[in-house]
């Protein structure tokens, strides 16, 4: 690397961090889970995508290691050489069957599968109608595809269907959106998305990280909480499904064979380690059977919102687990983040551009393994820390 060139990234780094856009990042020690430990010290911890608690089950943990046993540590290959196990079959079989879905394909990440998705199934005359908040995986992999591309407002119906009726010369068209839009924790129309889709022949294409595992029964996702059918489905195994790594995309068996020989993310990159596969394989029974956990979550996730709401905090609106409290601004959410870490407690805060400018805030995030206990001891120290800082009204 060049002098001339080094100088120029410290310069932007120095920009970043300037403007206190700085992502920091806190080393764990040990598992993820209710508590974690920060530099020795234990911390409760309000902002992992752990919906179930599952990161450290111990069954979990067993069927890694047995898999690491009598697998191997890794496949050191690409599906289509040699490196599609009997795991890798059974685990595409299995989320294929959770989900409501003809067949299912593994990738290495969500981001991944939608990074992937779209250049083998859509040319130059079909049209992609996303929504403007998508993920950045789905925007990125929108980008690789040679469609036409249209965005509309977030879960604004009647914008949707002005894109629907612009794009209406395309020779396919399909509709993508994040089933749990994740800085928000809001859940897509899909009912009425559903209802354009089919009144303007289009497909649906959701993307189901933040709902797989606990929303809808059996934790089946967005499109079963709203009672209708999607085309696809991508989704991740590094959150409610155990916490680990992997990616998937599920749907008709066609488009899924098709994405087995063209998506180049799926061709081109390793097959997941065995270990990781097997531990799904057992989330999967436990999700499948979790309806307790279910309830215990949305259970916290009711307690907290109200208990914020109590204390004066502004929140976002919604039921999901996901319950941002908004600061407005950048300087703010860190300020607020850091002095949390200080009363034990683990958040991050979220700016711009990861969320618009003036709407930074604190994501916090419920799950299952969380008691009362904790849920009072993380309102004491929001309330503390926003007095500190004046967030609240005198």
């Amino acid at each position: 690397m060049s002098n001339r060139f080094r100088a120029h990234i410290e310069a932007e780094l120095a920009g970043i961090a300037a403007e206190g856009l700085l992502k920091v990042e806190r080393p764990i020690q040990g598992p993820q889970g209710a508590h974690i430990k920060v530099g020795g010290r234990k911390m409760l911890n309000l902002c992992a995508n752990n919906y179930l608690g599952l990161a450290d089950h111990p069954e979990l943990t067993a069927a890694a290691t047995g898999a690491l046993e009598e697998s191997g540590y890794g496949m050191a290959s690409v599906r289509f050489i040699c490196g599609t196990g009997e795991l890798h079959a059974e685990l595409e079989a299995r989320l294929a069957a959770y989900l409501g879905m003809e067949d299912a394909i593994l990738f290495a990440a969500c981001f991944d599968a939608n990074g992937g998705v779209f250049e083998p199934l859509f040319g130059p005359e079909d049209a992609i109608i996303s929504d403007a908040l998508n993920h950045a995986s789905l925007i990125d992999g929108i980008r690789l595809c040679k469609a036409q591309r249209y965005r509309y407002k977030t879960n604004d119906m009647a914008d949707l269907e002005r894109q629907l009726q612009a794009a209406r010369d395309a020779r396919f068209r399909i509709i993508v959106t994040d089933g749990v839009f994740s800085m928000d924790g809001t859940i897509a129309n899909l009912p009425e998305i559903a209802r354009l889709a089919e009144a303007y022949d289009a497909m649906t294409l959701v993307d189901d990280c933040h709902a797989t595992g606990f929303l809808g029964p059996r934790g089946e996702g967005t499109h079963a909480h709203h009672g209708v059918e999607v085309t696809l489905l991508t989704g991740t195994l590094g959150k409610a499904l155990g916490g680990a790594m992997g990616g998937y995309v599920a749907g008709p068996a066609p488009l899924i064979e098709m994405l087995r020989q063209k998506a180049r993310p799926y061709l081109f990159s390793n097959a997941l380690p065995p270990a990781v596969v097997a531990a799904s394989l057992k989330a999967l029974d436990l999700v499948e059977a979790g309806d307790d956990l279910r309830a215990r979550l949305f259970e916290n996730a009711a307690y907290w919102r109200s208990g914020l709401e109590a204390r004066g905090f502004t929140l976002l609106p919604g039921e999901h687990p996901i319950i941002p409290v908004m600061l407005g601004e950048a300087q703010l959410a860190q300020d607020m983040a850091a002095r949390l870490f200080e009363l034990g407690v683990y958040v991050s805060g979220f700016f711009y551009p990861v969320v618009p400018k003036g709407q930074a805030r604190i994501r916090t995030q419920m799950n299952a393994a969380l008691d009362r206990e904790d849920l009072d001891a993380g309102l004491a120290a929001f309330e503390q820390a926003a007095q500190e800082l004046k967030v609240l009204a005198a």
